[in-house]
């Protein structure tokens, strides 16, 4: 086994290059302090527990959700050190450090207990739901819940019958009193229940309206799992699902029996109100595919640096070379976009670059940390295969990033309708903008201003739409690059940045002259 290594230096690079200096709250120093510290402890505490949480997986018993052994202890050891509360409010007990270093750490997180990483990293996201929609009285309660380290988060919209068409969901909110109770079954919730920690608070998308309103008729709700007494409210596991992998992460199915619950924003407002959350967790499955992408990569390098065959180590033969030249380069040019998605959300909030960006970095991430883990299953050959090297793990887990929180197919087709046409197509426009600062991809952007011109007009987008993420992840890549091959003397490796940078350019030029042809092989668009 080649234990994990968390890759600091080329995080800190790509924050530099992603404009994190710009943010009046910036500081590069500490930057690297809290980096190199939490690193060292992801290092030492976190991903040791990765490989048995594998194979232990967590268990139901007495309706409640076992974690794997050392869970909760490095669960505690985490909230005792205070890594939990880096990305909330000072003002609700957090440390209000800017979001890119939240993703920052994050992407450390994930590479060394994707399982672990996924059971706690919704907090930030819920804590800025509540933040943007909740009354005073609702922040000044439950922002300091979730900085104290006793409440974790879930997000639990899907059902049996709705999943991607939320204008199924079923699940009812009937008001009762002050408060309201939720009825009705939810499916996939990450963290449903676990002894990490004592109290879990549930943001539920339920149906305040009538079933035709579809999902102008659905709410948001904070759900307890425990009322201010202490008792356990009627939220109960149903079931722990048996998954391909992530098995030391449970995805519970909850049947919310008349559950207390507050109402978050206004009623009806619950689908905006849900895509703040769902926003910050689109990026984080980003940074969550850039990691494992990272810790293919660093495997299958370590490996082919020490294999030998042919008189020397197979890194130096040219298909592994590279292999292993196009993981690292999804993995570095992925972190870059995300990052500064990141960068401008911090700096500006909402706006229409982040609104284009989102579904691009979550696709390019995603799809780089399924691409590394296989590249690296092939780099090693039959070790790769077995369990010894743990590949085969990356790959099971990172499997399902491109499928939750929105399946890639359908950020694809969302990015070839609302992004070309919400607002007069304002963020398009901005994506347009930020990529001609890099003048090495002209030729693929204007390819690329072409096809958003023919899918705009066309009467079937969606027909196009793989077609024209393909395009547009291209573009961006090659954008990341430019940056990153421009700068590659400064970075933490100037010879390994140079020769990607040079193999990227080639594979930019050829990704976007692929157009043609994928539009070819789509459904006549009209």
């Amino acid at each position: 086994m080649i234990a994990f290594q968390a890759p600091v230096e080329d995080i800190l690079f790509a924050l530099d290059l992603a404009g994190a200096g710009r943010l009046p709250d910036w500081d590069q120093d500490l930057a690297r302090e809290v980096l190199v510290q939490f690193a060292r402890f992801a290092e030492g505490e976190i991903a040791p527990l990765d490989e048995p949480g594998d194979r232990e997986g967590c268990r139901l018993e007495g309706g409640r959700v076992i974690m794997p052994g050392g869970f909760a202890a490095a669960w505690a050891a985490l909230v005792e050190q205070g890594w939990h509360t880096i990305g909330l409010p000072e003002q609700w007990g957090g440390q209000g450090l800017p979001g890119p270093l939240l993703g920052a750490v994050s992407e450390i997180f994930a590479g060394a207990n994707h399982s672990l990483q996924m059971v706690t990293a919704l907090v930030p996201g819920a804590a800025r739901t509540i933040l943007a929609f909740g009354t005073e009285e609702q922040k000044a309660r439950w922002l300091p819940r979730l900085a104290s380290g006793e409440w974790l988060a879930t997000m639990a919209i899907t059902e049996p019958g709705a999943g991607s068409d939320l204008s199924g969901l079923r699940t009812r909110a009937e008001r009762a009193g002050d408060l309201w109770r939720i009825e009705g079954e939810k499916i996939f919730i990450s963290g449903g229940d676990h002894d990490l920690s004592p109290r879990v608070l549930h943001l539920v998308l339920a149906r305040t309206g009538a079933a035709a309103e579809g999902t102008r008729g659905l709410s948001l709700f904070l759900v307890p799992s425990h009322d201010a007494e202490g008792v356990r409210a009627p939220v109960r596991v149903t079931r722990i699902e048996e998954k391909m992998g992530l098995h030391a992460s449970p995805t519970c199915q909850l049947a919310f029996e008349g559950a207390g619950a507050e109402l978050l924003g206004h009623e009806g407002g619950g689908l905006g109100a849900m895509f703040t959350m769902m926003n910050h967790a689109r990026l984080d499955v980003a940074l969550q595919g850039v990691a494992h992408a990272a810790r293919a990569s660093h495997v299958a390098r370590s490996y082919a640096a020490e294999r030998r065959q042919g008189g020397g180590p197979i890194a130096g033969h040219p298909d592994v070379a590279r292999m292993l030249d196009t993981a690292e380069a999804g993995a570095l040019g992925a972190r870059l976009l995300a990052l500064t998605a990141q960068v401008e959300l911090a700096e500006k909030g909402d706006t229409p670059l982040v609104d284009f960006l989102t579904p691009v970095c979550k696709v390019l991430g995603t799809e780089a940390g399924i691409a590394a883990a296989d590249l690296a299953i092939q780099v090693l050959g039959g070790y790769g295969y077995l369990r010894e090297y743990r590949v085969e793990q990356t790959w099971r887990d990172a499997r399902i990033t491109a499928i939750y929180e929105g399946a890639n197919g359908i950020h694809a087709r969302a990015l070839a309708t609302r992004g070309l046409t919400q607002g007069g197509g304002a963020a398009a426009d901005a994506f347009e903008t930020l990529m001609a600062r890099a003048p090495e991809i002209a030729g693929p952007l204007a390819l690329w201003r072409d096809a958003r011109r023919r899918v705009a007009a066309s009467d079937r987008p969606e027909a196009l739409a793989h077609a024209f993420m393909k395009l547009t992840g291209a573009v961006a890549l090659g954008f990341a690059w430019a940056r990153l091959g421009a700068a590659a003397e400064r970075a933490p490796d100037p010879a390994r940045l140079a020769r990607i940078a040079a193999r990227v350019r080639a594979e930019t030029e050829a990704g976007a002259a692929c157009w043609g042809a994928l539009c070819a092989a789509e459904p006549e668009a009209g």
